[in-house]
């Protein structure tokens, strides 16, 4: 598998090779946009969800980092480039219906939320058995 070499991070990007009969599995919706959801690869804890049209998923499995569309800004983003928390891209998948993608990566820096926690998702509906 080809790998690059990022300037600016001792990390290396993991470009992935899709087919086009793989890529042609992956169902937009009526904006031209797919969920995805990133995992994290040491850990296994779901990071984030994003979208992605058909060329921020190119983008990534091309440069192995990750590539958004932003649906406020109505812009591609890749991930750290403000902020520094970069995602590197490890593993990609898409779910029977192709209608969601997962995606495994690296987490850089402090961690995927705009908030600055490592995950989008660290607020609980409670109580929680370990909690009670």
């Amino acid at each position: 598998m080809p790998r690059m070499v990022e300037t600016s991070s001792e990390r290396t990007a993991t470009p992935i090779i899709a087919t086009d009969e793989q890529l042609a599995q992956v169902k937009f919706d009526g904006q031209g946009l797919v969920v995805c959801v990133m995992q994290e690869a040491g850990t296994g804890r779901v990071l984030q969800v994003a979208y992605m049209n058909e060329e921020a998923l190119r983008r990534t499995l091309d440069s192995g980092r990750m590539w958004y569309w932003s649906r406020s800004r109505q812009e591609f983003w890749r991930k750290g480039d403000t902020s520094g928390d970069r995602q590197w891209l490890r593993e990609a998948y898409f779910d029977c219906d192709g209608d969601a993608l997962l995606f495994v990566i690296d987490q850089e820096g402090r961690g995927a939320c705009h908030t600055g926690e490592r995950s989008c998702f660290s607020s609980a509906f409670g109580p929680h058995a370990a909690d009670v």
